[in-house]
C-alpha cells in the first residue's frame, strides 16, 4: 500500500513591496486509524490516540497527521486491513485471529497480511438480561441479541453456545444493534444481549436506570473448556457497582481490544506509532476511562498474529520481547 503524502505550500511576503513570496513546503504522512460508531468506545478512544499520534510523531522532518475514522468495528475494520484501505485499525482479538486463521466468519477468506501494532483495553463480555435470569442456561428458548451474522457478537454467543452444550437453534437470536437491544430490553421485547466493550457502557448505565436487569456470569467448567481452545478469552471481573442494581462482583470474560495494521506498512512508521502510544499512555489515561488499561506490560496479551516488525523493534527495545 502506498501510505498517503501530502505537500502544504504556505506563501509569505518576505519584505514589503517584495514583487514575491518564498514558498515552504511541509509534507506530511496521514496515518488513518479505523475505528467503531459514536457511540462506543472504540472511536473516542480512538479521536486521543490520533492527537497523541500527531503530537509525538515525526518521520524524517515529515509530520505525522493521524485521523480517527468512523467504522463498522472489528470485522469490518479486518477486511478494511486486508484491503490496505487503511493503515490501522482497532480489532478485537477473537475477530483479529479468526481473520488472520481463516475460521469461524472468516472461513475460506483468511486475511494473512494482518499485523499486530500491540493490545490495548479489555473490552468486557456482558450478558445483559432481564430481571431473574441468573444463569447462561437459562437463556434456552428465549430471545437473545448478538448483532448482525458474521460479527464478532454473533461469533461469541456461538461459541458460548458451543460451551454450555447448546446450538443456536436453542435460542431465539435476535441481530438487533447494541442499542437497538438496550430499547428492546427496557420494552420487555428482548430477554437478553451479549454486549462486548469497555465498561462501564453508557447504552448499559442508561438501561440500568431505569430498568432492572441482570448480567448473568460467565465462569466455571464451560468457560474453562472455552479458554483451552481459544485462550484469547481472558476472564475478568465486572466490579459490583458498575451499573445500578449489580451489588456483587461479576465474573465473565473479557477480549482485548488490539491495534492492528498490514504488512505493507513502512516499518519505520509502525515503529513510530508503537513508540508514541506506548510512551505516551499517560496522557490517554488522564482523557478516557480506558486508557488507564492501556500499558507497555500487557501490550502482547492476547496477540495471537505476527506483530509488525516495526512494533517488534520496539517492544525488543523495552525488553518486553527477548
Amino acid at each position: 500500500m502506498k501510505i498517503r503524502l501530502k505537500t502544504f505550500l504556505t506563501s509569505a511576503v518576505v519584505a514589503a513591496g517584495m514583487l514575491a513570496g518564498v514558498a515552504h513546503a511541509e509534507e506530511r504522512v496521514f496515518f488513518g486509524i479505523a475505528t467503531g460508531g459514536t457511540g462506543g468506545t472504540y472511536y473516542p478512544l480512538g479521536g486521543m490516540l490520533a492527537q497523541v499520534l500527531s503530537n509525538n510523531t515525526a518521520l524524517d522532518g515529515k509530520k505525522l497527521s493521524a485521523t480517527a475514522e468512523t467504522g463498522n468495528a472489528s470485522v469490518a475494520n479486518a477486511g478494511l486491513l486486508g484491503r490496505g484501505a487503511i493503515e490501522s485499525a482497532f480489532v478485537a482479538a477473537d475477530v483479529l485471529d479468526a481473520a488472520y486463521a481463516g475460521k469461524n466468519q472468516f472461513e475460506g477468506k483468511a486475511i494473512k497480511n494482518l499485523r499486530a501494532l500491540g493490545a490495548l483495553y479489555p473490552e468486557t463480555v456482558q450478558l445483559v438480561a432481564q430481571p431473574g435470569l441468573k444463569k447462561f442456561e437459562d437463556l434456552k428458548g428465549l430471545s437473545v441479541s448478538s448483532g448482525s451474522p458474521g460479527s464478532g457478537q454473533w461469533q461469541l454467543l456461538g461459541d458460548l453456545l458451543d460451551a454450555y452444550g447448546m446450538k443456536r437453534e436453542d435460542v431465539k437470536e435476535d441481530y438487533s444493534s447494541f442499542s437497538q437491544s438496550v430499547e428492546k430490553i427496557k420494552d420487555g421485547n428482548l430477554d437478553a444481549s451479549l454486549i462486548t466493550a469497555g465498561s462501564p457502557t453508557a447504552s448499559v448505565v442508561e438501561l440500568s436506570n431505569g430498568h432492572d436487569i441482570n448480567i448473568i456470569p460467565l465462569s466455571g467448567p464451560a468457560i474453562k473448556k472455552l479458554q483451552e481452545t481459544q485462550p484469547y478469552y481472558a476472564t475478568t471481573v465486572l466490579k459490583a457497582g458498575t451499573y445500578k442494581g449489580v451489588d456483587k462482583d461479576v465474573e465473565t470474560l473479557a477480549v482485548r481490544a488490539i491495534w492492528a495494521t498490514h504488512a505493507d506498512l513502512p516499518e519505520d512508521i509502525a515503529y513510530a506509532v508503537t513508540k508514541a502510544l506506548y510512551e505516551n499512555v499517560d496522557t490517554l489515561a488522564k482523557v478516557h476511562v480506558k486508557g488507564k488499561e492501556i500499558s507497555l506490560e500487557t501490550a502482547l496479551q492476547s496477540v495471537s498474529i505476527p506483530l509488525h516488525p516495526g512494533a517488534e523493534r520496539y517492544f525488543r527495545e523495552k525488553g518486553i520481547i527477548k
